[in-house]
């Protein structure tokens, strides 16, 4: 089982509601399908239903990070195309200025 600690800075710190911001990792889809939980005695969780609610947030964040992923992207082509265009207008009032 691996450990996700919710709080990396020791709590009473005087930077430790800062760590926590600074240090947070946002969950990746494998995390969330890796989490185990522990039995609480007779109120214990369902496995199956916990099981299929990972499944679901796991499905969940990997269509929010590719959409994420295909923004950067077509944010990066868009400031190329930018660029280019920028590069080849300065170009042109640099000549008619001549």
């Amino acid at each position: 089982m691996r450990a996700f600690p919710r709080h990396p800075c020791p709590v009473g710190s005087p930077r430790s509601s800062a760590c926590r911001v600074a240090d947070h990792v946002p969950l990746e889809p494998w995390q969330v399908r890796e989490r185990r939980f522990t039995r609480c005695g007779r109120r214990g969780v369902d496995s199956v239903e916990v099981a299929a609610f990972l499944d679901q947030v796991a499905d969940e964040l990997a269509e929010v990070y590719a959409a994420l992923d295909s923004s950067r992207r077509e944010i990066e082509r868009i400031r190329e195309v930018l660029r280019a265009w920028q590069s080849q207008r300065a170009r042109a009032d640099r000549a008619a200025r001549r």
